[in-house]
């Protein structure tokens, strides 16, 4: 079942950088921002972090927490975040159950080749999980 506008979004955990373990629920209370990206350390996808990189202290300021998703390992998660300074957390989708959830792996073509990959988005969940 995928996430639908205005319908609560249902519980998850997720592996995530350092060493963290995320959960939608323990976050209630909070607006949470999932965004998600295709693969880390790739021109379009710094750009897009580092955006959520120089605004996190707005994040902070309206109680919510930012999040970055994509199917790459840990160690690339860790790498990526380390050296782009990224002030939140990065989880590692290999299974693709988030992006199943959100409904973001979608057909997309690249030098006349189509290919199953993620779509970038960005989702904001309000305090009550919505």
């Amino acid at each position: 079942m995928a996430v639908a506008l205005d319908q609560p979004v249902p519980d998850f955990t997720a592996q995530a950088t350092s060493g963290q373990t995320v959960s939608l629920s323990a976050l209630k209370g909070r607006q949470v921002v999932v965004y998600f990206y295709p693969k880390d350390s790739t021109p379009g996808c710094t750009t897009q972090g580092q955006g959520f990189r120089d605004q996190h202290g707005a994040f902070e300021a309206a109680n919510t927490v930012v999040l970055g998703v994509s199917r790459d390992g840990m160690k690339s998660h860790e790498n990526f975040k380390a050296k782009q300074g990224f002030p939140f957390e990065l989880i590692s989708d290999k299974d693709e159950a988030l992006c199943q959830l959100f409904d973001v792996i979608k057909l997309k073509k690249l030098y006349g080749k189509e290919y199953m990959g993620v779509d970038r988005s960005t989702f904001l969940i309000d305090k009550d999980g919505v």
